[in-house]
């Protein structure tokens, strides 16, 4: 006589109180950990801004001693633009940049600085760049990625042997970085926490009428531990 067995299976998995166990410890991870890696990325981009603005200081004066630009000839260089300090325009020969003459070579400054948006800008590391020289209507003349000047506003030549500033903001704020940086031609780099929904203009970190805009000198005292015309607080960075 034969039997049959019947042999019981045991099925193995996770109960729903193990899956949920699982779920809220990941939970925990991600609480902890997404936000101090958003602080990383927030961190290296501003570091990385004040080293480019650096970098663009130390461009600008060797730019000016050699006086690759000098269009009143007088012997003095003037401070240049983007696309002249990285190569990718001749070098002015004219205040209003209708006439140019030979490509910088070699470059003093970084080749994605050849990349130049319709405002001006230089987008790189979560920040946006920008430069800008004194205006011959007394306030401020950029550059445009065409290579004509913003607005048709010429170089104030004897000006721009003296002067200049660029600025750095983030693409989008709080998202890849929570401060505005300036520098000119002292060297020294400042920063606020502008916030959004404002626009940074060249003098905002100068001592100066409230609100700054383009048609403001760029010749005034930078904000150091004050308030500039935006009504913002600036302070040095080391």
């Amino acid at each position: 006589m034969r039997h049959n067995k019947t042999y019981g299976r045991t099925e193995t998995g996770f109960t729903l109180i193990e899956l949920m166990i699982v779920v809220a410890i990941i939970a925990i991870i991600a609480a902890i950990a997404i936000p101090n890696l958003l602080s990383a990325r927030l961190n290296a981009n501003e570091t990385s801004a004040v080293s480019t603005l650096r970098n663009i200081s130390s461009s600008q004066s060797q730019f000016q001693a050699s006086a690759r630009a000098d269009v009143d000839a007088d012997g003095t260089g003037e401070f240049g633009w983007f696309r002249e300090l990285s190569g990718a325009h001749g070098v002015r020969t004219s205040a209003d940049g209708s006439a140019v003459g030979g490509v910088l070579s070699p470059p003093v400054l970084s080749g994605a600085f050849r990349t130049i948006d319709n405002t001006g800008m230089v987008t790189r590391s979560g920040y946006r760049f920008r430069v800008t020289l004194p205006g011959a209507n007394g306030g401020v003349a950029g550059e445009t990625a065409s290579g004509a000047f913003a607005g048709g506003v010429a170089v104030a030549t004897d000006v721009a042997e003296t002067t200049w500033c660029s600025f750095a903001e983030p693409t989008s704020y709080s998202t890849s970085g929570t401060r505005t940086f300036f520098v000119n031609q002292a060297g020294d780099i400042t920063a606020a926490d502008r916030g959004t929904g404002t626009t940074m203009y060249a003098a905002s970190a100068l001592i100066g009428s409230t609100p700054a805009d383009n048609s403001t000198p760029i010749t005034g005292k930078v904000a150091v531990g004050t308030v500039g015309s935006d009504g913002f607080l600036w302070k040095q960075v080391n």
